[in-house]
């Protein structure tokens, strides 16, 4: 799997600007446009705009990724089909397989009465990755580790690129969930544990998708997923019930959409789970109330996959289907993925005609789906051009998802500064994750589990092909070991014997693909063949690194003082076994930092910004009685090694009381004390010491990537204002205190106080 790439990086984020922009239509004309179609539409018209189905629907018997034009004919002509999701089978067409489905689209709309484009929406999660030759980065919690939004976006921008020559307009991304429980299976489609790291990352991604012009040629239309508290199941499990209390929802959860919301967000999908007990689905108050009416909201409200027939089948909140499609639209559903039969159509149809559902609420859905159309100029062309990107799969775009994995990459352990590696040295690699794209790229990696990354990514490089690459085969060893959670002593015993003589070991464990509820998982440790491969290996007492290739933090407490490095890959895409290599070779200095707890413990999970209740035992000063400290993760948020060192000085405040309208000018010097060029994310933290809701540890409120040379130093300046003192009490007002502040950065703490 190889395909060797210009390591140099061609697109530097201070110009990359690959297209140019147009003037946006105004949105004024946009209301009169949409005023104007809606007069003129029948009901069952504007129904049909409400209903998404399946692409897969409309396949040939027999025949994967034919389209039988007879069924799709009466999707769009009987039924007024308008929104389409999905890939066709088996998988990843090319951009001029995809030219050629919407054109067929197309071509049946264009037979109506109104000719109103269908609006075709895709997984395009870390790139096109639902198409054949497309840029795929690292995936979102990857992203979130790079604490860099420049880059962020730049990757963004890019997906919103292939995604249009797919002539496809509509990608259900960023992800904007908070995950509280490490175990769940989608924790690395979202950009990690911290409210303010994922609202700035969201922001970033937001507005790399859209641009300045949603229509334009070169953009999309977003749609955060999964409004709301989708994350954070009691069980760790996917599509499970969750109990959050509002006034937490409200602080840490809703924050993240808003701010996706305020950079322009175009749609939204709904969380297919429950809150205390209310599926939000049928959450008139989630989605009517806060969303639409606190928030704003203007654009598209969808649902997720069979979500409000699950009403019925799942949650057993409606008696029947009937009821599952009238209770969900009258909480504010403006598009059902239904998504493979016509139900949802004849039940809202009824629904209407008997007067269940007022002809003001299709009428709302309805114009903001027509709207969105109008936005993306769906009315002009759904068909891309493909002349007009060039620079699909192009070397430029290659390396810009090969520097987004090798600023993800995070150093979490180099005892005696075992790396990086010498090219002399003979290697031996492995571990279930070493010899696959699978395991790099996870699910929605051209179909919905990834399995297909071996075949659609085969001129990439596995971790042990680009190890053979960069020091030649013949200072390359391997052997497979164990294969995830499968029993092998024999396996073991070989790797063992293969490691024999070599310089130093690199271990690569982690997850299979996987994504949703085929991910779901009843230990959050890593398997135990894996350990047994892990233990096995460190009696030999050569060296060991340990890579891990994981969409969430598999405990490893069982092994990890036995190695020498640890070093997190998460999902780092297609270029991340180059970027990987060039890390442990020290040709990169790697700069990722975690966006999460790594913890130590199946039932310690503490997140970093954890209550003061949940650090007993680290300062107790009670005589009486010794505590297990429960405050112990395996590496804490904002971990993260460099091969150089940083120090930090001169922190300073522009004053030391603030009023209660006052912002605060915090500056801080980092100086590079080491032998080689390093990136540093450097990290505030605030803390309210005392509050009338117990307040956290110390929360991120601000953070910054930058660049020194050896023995450069550069000074950063951050801005505080009222809204970062604040907590949402009791009676889920946000509110600031009077009382002392305290701002930490890295090992530099100082104090402020509010009056």
């Amino acid at each position: 799997m190889k395909k060797c790439a210009s390591f140099i990086i061609l697109c530097l984020l201070s110009t990359f600007n690959f297209w140019g922009q147009k003037n946006p239509t105004s949105k004024s004309d946009i209301d009169k446009k949409v005023t104007t179609l809606l007069s003129r539409m029948t009901l069952e018209e504007k129904i049909g705009q409400m209903t998404q189905l399946t692409i897969t629907n409309f396949e040939e018997n027999g025949k994967p990724g034919i389209l039988d034009k007879v069924k799709l004919n009466e999707a769009i002509s009987k039924y007024h089909i308008g929104s389409l999701l999905n890939v066709p089978n088996p998988g990843a067409p090319s951009i001029k397989k995809w030219q050629e489905v919407q054109t067929i689209i197309s071509s049946e709309v264009n037979n109506t009465r109104l000719k109103i484009p269908v609006l075709y929406g895709i997984d395009a999660i870390h790139g096109a990755s639902y198409t054949a030759g497309a840029t795929l980065f690292p995936q979102q919690i990857g992203m979130a580790a790079t604490f860099n939004t420049k880059l962020v976006k730049k990757g963004a921008e890019i997906s919103a690129y292939e995604t249009r020559a797919s002539s496809i307009p509509w990608v259900f991304s960023p992800d904007l969930d908070l995950p509280r429980n490490p175990s769940w299976s989608r924790m690395w489609e979202s950009f990690g544990e911290d409210t303010y790291l994922s609202s700035q990352m969201g922001i970033a991604m937001v507005q790399g998708f859209e641009g300045n012009d949603v229509g334009s040629k070169y953009h999309v239309a977003s749609c955060m997923k999964h409004f709301l508290g989708y994350g954070s199941t009691t069980t760790g499990k996917d599509r499970t019930p969750s109990i959050i209390p509002e006034r937490v929802l409200r602080q840490f959860d809703l924050p993240i959409y808003e701010a996706a919301i305020k950079a322009g967000s175009k749609s939204i999908m709904i969380s297919s789970g429950e809150i205390n007990g209310t599926p939000v689905h049928a959450s008139h108050y989630l989605i009517s109330d806060i969303l639409k009416k606190e928030l704003g909201f203007q654009g598209v409200v969808v649902t997720d996959w069979k979500d409000i027939i699950y009403l019925h089948t799942r949650h057993k909140v409606a008696e029947t289907e009937r009821d599952a499609v009238k209770i969900s639209v009258m909480a504010g559903i403006d598009m059902s993925m239904v998504p493979e039969d016509y139900t949802f159509y004849t039940y809202l149809l009824d629904l209407v005609n008997k007067k269940e559902i007022p002809m003001s609420r299709i009428d709302d859905a309805v114009s903001r789906i027509l709207k969105l159309k109008f936005e993306l100029n769906l009315f002009d062309t759904t068909i891309a051009n493909l002349n007009d990107y060039p620079k699909f799969g192009s070397d430029e775009f290659i390396d810009l998802a090969y520097q987004s994995a090798a600023e993800s990459i995070t150093l979490l352990k180099n005892k005696a500064s075992v790396l990086p590696l010498s090219k002399k040295d003979i290697i031996f690699v492995t571990g279930p994750t070493a010899n696959s794209m699978k395991y790099l790229n996870g699910g929605w990696s051209y179909n919905w589990q990834g399995e297909n990354s071996d075949t659609y990514a085969a001129d990439k490089f596995t971790i042990l092909e680009a190890l053979e690459n960069k020091i030649g085969k013949e200072n390359v060893r391997y052997s497979e070991g164990v294969f995830f959670d499968k029993d092998d002593d024999l396996a073991i015993e070989k790797a063992v014997e293969a490691a024999k003589g070599a310089s130093k070991i690199v271990l690569c464990l982690g997850e299979k693909n996987y994504t949703e509820t085929p991910g779901d998982i009843s230990n959050l440790s890593i398997g135990e063949s894996q350990i047994k491969l892990a233990l096995a290996l460190s009696k030999l007492n050569i060296p060991i690194i340990l890579v891990l290739n994981e969409g969430r933090p598999r405990i490893i407490s069982a092994f990890e003082d036995k190695m020498d490095a640890v070093i997190q890959s998460y999902l780092p895409g297609n270029e991340g076994a180059r970027a990987l290599t060039d890390i442990l070779f020290g040709d990169i200095n790697p700069s990722g930092k975690l966006p999460y707890n790594y913890p130590r413990y199946p039932n310690s999970l503490e997140k970093y910004n954890r209550k003061y209740t949940e650090s007993l035992g680290d300062n107790e000063q009670n005589n009486d009685a010794k505590y297990e400290k429960s405050y112990s993760p395996q590496f804490e948020f904002g971990s993260g090694l460099s091969y150089t060192t940083f120090e930090y000085s001169n922190l300073t405040f522009d004053k030391s009381l603030l009023r209660n309208t006052d912002s605060i000018t915090i500056t801080v010097s980092v100086k590079n004390t080491g032998n080689i060029i390093g990136k540093e994310a450097v990290l505030l933290y605030l803390s309210d010491e005392y509050a009338s809701i117990t307040p956290e540890v110390k929360s991120l409120k601000r953070f910054q990537k930058i660049e020194l040379k050896p023995n450069e130093s550069k000074t950063i300046t951050f801005v505080l204002n009222q809204k970062d003192l604040q907590f949402v009490n009791n009676s889920l007002k946000w509110v600031a205190e009077k009382g002392t502040f305290k701002v930490q950065i890295a090992n530099l703490a100082k104090e402020f106080n509010l009056n």
